[in-house]
């Protein structure tokens, strides 16, 4: 009895407090938000921040796929067959996307979500041990640089379409957003003024970066972009020699068959497994069976290796487009129909990036330029030899249409082809290259949010 008496006096003292306990915890105001000057107080904060922001560009709606996949549904005429329910991509595929398409939306929001986040980096950047404060600096700008590139691109006329100085392109936010109100009801920049920031975030991030930084950007990665940005722009000096600064710093090299340069594919009926980036990655977006999340393979795949077997490519395109002879042909797959070998692994990286593009770039650049001292050193026919080797092919001329043709052979469906038919004027169909249909509309929900903001033409 005395046993049970002190029991029952233990378990009321722990009831009591366990009362008290409760009433101060529901005492506490909820909280569903952080202020920045609450959240960011260490470099171990920052850092944790800037790996959110790489996360954010490498949203499947964004790096990861989906933006690059919606301009090669706009450039497609006769090499994807679209067999897909969703609404939105018919509208690309059909060259009539509408203010309201969800995947459209999509592109903007994690386009300015990345944005963002490197904002609240580069505005924490006092928070940074020293001897980091270059590279977290120059990993924010190089996102913030290759987002703005992207949706500018994207959502604006072509650079050479009209006059980049008067032409809207998208807003230009360089600090943290922590509350909306009417303050942040900005006004779409010019499209060169939007380039212009891409190219200051860009080579203050060149200058910033290691040139080995694991899987995050590098010097070359910021270089590399920059080569993508002024090709463009139709910079070809500048193009060219950023992107022989890529070739010549001997990080990368091309892999020794061209699927090798892709995330292998898992054998049928075996789970896929993520991979490492490539030695021709100058950058990819990570993915893995937890986090990240491969857009290409979504559609491109075929349902047994993840995808949703929307997109098939034609075989007669296959035929017309490739030689018998060209490594580029084994590229894809026969699952029923027939699929691109690319984004075969659900949980391969996406590459963003690569090697083959650089030397693609110098050879355009010194070809249209015909420089007496080609730059780098490097003919146009020899850095065309450089990547018809690898597809087993034999090179004897390097005219500008040689190395365009060779584009579209290398780039097939990894979202080149809208922005290179808008450079070079060349047009999809029958629908001209500066077709307003050829533009992202400003979503329709961001217009009604911001009274500032002014749609693109023809919605």
């Amino acid at each position: 009895m005395k046993k049970t008496y002190i029991n029952n006096i233990i378990f009321a003292c722990v009831f009591l407090m366990a009362l008290s306990s409760c009433k101060k915890a529901l005492d506490i105001n909820p909280v569903d938000t952080i202020e920045q000057k609450n959240a960011l107080l260490t470099s171990k904060d920052v850092e944790g921040a800037l790996v959110g922001a790489y996360s954010d560009l490498g949203s499947r709606n964004f790096f990861g796929g989906r933006s690059f996949l919606i301009t090669d549904f706009l450039a497609n005429t006769d090499a994807i067959e679209w067999g897909g329910t969703y609404e939105e991509l018919s509208q690309a595929i059909n060259k009539q996307l509408l203010k309201t398409n969800v995947f459209v939306d999509n592109v903007w929001a994690a386009g300015y979500t990345a944005i963002n986040d490197a904002n609240n980096v580069i505005a924490a950047l006092d928070k940074v041990e020293p001897a980091k404060k270059n590279r977290v600096e120059g990993e924010a700008k190089f996102i913030r640089g290759s987002a703005y590139f992207e949706l500018v691109r994207v959502f604006a006329k072509a650079y050479n379409d009209g006059s980049p100085s008067t032409n809207l392109g998208v807003p230009i936010v360089l600090t943290p957003t922590n509350l909306i109100s009417e303050a942040n009801y900005v006004s779409r920049a010019t499209v060169a003024a939007v380039y212009n920031q891409a190219i200051t975030d860009l080579t203050e991030a060149e200058a910033k970066l290691p040139a080995t930084n694991g899987f995050f950007a590098t010097k070359s990665a910021a270089a590399a972009m920059l080569a993508r940005l002024y090709l463009q722009m139709g910079n070809y000096t500048a193009a060219g020699t950023a992107a022989n600064r890529v070739i010549t710093s001997g990080n990368y090299h091309l892999t020794d068959t061209y699927l090798g340069a892709f995330p292998k594919m898992p054998e049928s009926g075996r789970p896929a497994k993520p991979g490492d980036n490539t030695t021709e990655d100058v950058f990819a977006v990570q993915v893995t069976t937890l986090t990240g999340f491969n857009g290409f393979n979504e559609f491109y795949g075929s349902s047994t290796f993840g995808g949703r077997g929307d997109a098939v490519i034609s075989q007669d395109w296959i035929d017309e487009t490739y030689a018998p002879d060209d490594d580029r042909i084994n590229a894809f797959y026969d699952d029923d129909d027939m699929f691109t070998a690319k984004f075969g692994n659900q949980f391969g990286n996406v590459p963003v990036i690569r090697l083959a593009e650089m030397y693609l770039i110098r050879a355009e650049s010194n070809a249209r330029l015909a420089p007496a001292a080609p730059i780098g050193g490097i003919t146009p026919l020899q850095d065309l030899t450089t990547v018809r080797d690898r597809a087993g092919l034999t090179t004897t001329t390097a005219t500008l249409a040689d190395i365009l043709n060779e584009r579209k052979l290398e780039f097939a469906f990894e979202g080149f082809s809208l922005h290179d038919a808008k450079r070079t004027q060349t047009n999809i169909g029958n629908i001209p290259w500066n077709s307003t249909s050829l533009v992202f509309p400003i979503p329709q929900r961001e217009i009604d949010a911001n009274k500032n903001l002014v749609q693109n033409p023809g919605y």
